[in-house]
């Protein structure tokens, strides 16, 4: 008997050719969860082994079970991919659409409370720290979530909103709220956030690992400030210098001629 070929993905493909295919998407979703959890041992000095990785970060949890989901997402099963995607939030606190579209080595370091929209693009070798949303500003449809290109680092509570795109390599600074486009290897902090001086420098250290040194971020308003109070000085002094060579008498006001 001679079977007709099924329906798979929208296309008519013998059913050894399906099987080859699912076998082979299936190997694609395995190998980007092996990137995942190796990519860790790089961006966290507690990490110390694959199983402690494997077995105990909530972050590496959410990022397998999101790529679970978006493969169901992808084929056009949409309730079980949400519903995937609400175990996974149940289970690891973090909390990423289905939709929403992930590169390669994605770390969520501590994971708690992370937040990824429908339509944010996440690139390759992105790490997120606890708090970060990646949220959307409006109702209308289409994109409206952020995109992150390559090697992006994201400080812990920091919220990027809306469309926008954040630049390769760059460092955005612990509770920065960014709501608009950030040219590559920038650093910016504060609210809203503001680019304060590139990073392509300072992004990697040796071994390829990722430079954690987020106390060293620097403070634009702080230094605004200080820049402020240095000029104050200075016209203080000029002031005061200007109406000790002032000649007695000669302009004087009654109070200082008494």
């Amino acid at each position: 008997m001679i079977m007709g070929s099924p329906k798979w993905q929208g296309t008519d493909v013998p059913l050894a050719g399906a099987a080859e295919a699912e076998t082979a998407s299936a190997l694609s979703v395995w190998r980007l969860i092996r990137e995942d959890v190796d990519c860790v041992k790089s961006r966290d000095p507690a990490a110390r082994n694959t199983v402690e990785i494997v077995l105990t970060y909530p972050g590496v949890h959410a990022v397998i079970w999101h790529r679970l989901a978006s493969r169901l997402w992808r084929r056009g099963i949409k309730f079980p991919a949400r519903f995937l995607s609400w175990l996974g939030r149940f289970l690891t606190n973090v909390d990423i659409h289905p939709g929403a579209t992930i590169g390669r080595r994605f770390f969520i370091d501590h994971g708690a409370c992370v937040v990824i929209g429908e339509t944010a693009e996440v690139g390759n070798d992105v790490t997120l720290y606890h708090g970060v949303t990646l949220g959307g500003t409006s109702w209308t449809s289409g994109k409206r979530h952020p995109t992150l290109r390559d090697g992006v680092l994201v400080g812990a509570g920091a919220k990027i909103l809306g469309p926008i795109t954040v630049g390769a390599g760059c460092r955005i600074g612990a509770n920065s709220v960014v709501i608009e486009d950030v040219p590559p290897a920038m650093t910016v902090v504060g609210i809203p956030g503001r680019v304060v001086k590139p990073m392509a420098d300072r992004r990697r250290v040796g071994d390829g690992r990722i430079d954690l040194e987020h106390h060293l971020m620097p403070d634009p308003v702080g230094e605004a400030i200080v820049s402020l109070l240095d000029r104050i000085e200075f016209l203080e002094a000029r002031l005061a210098h200007l109406q000790s060579e002032r000649p007695r008498g000669r302009g004087a006001t009654a109070d200082e001629a008494a």
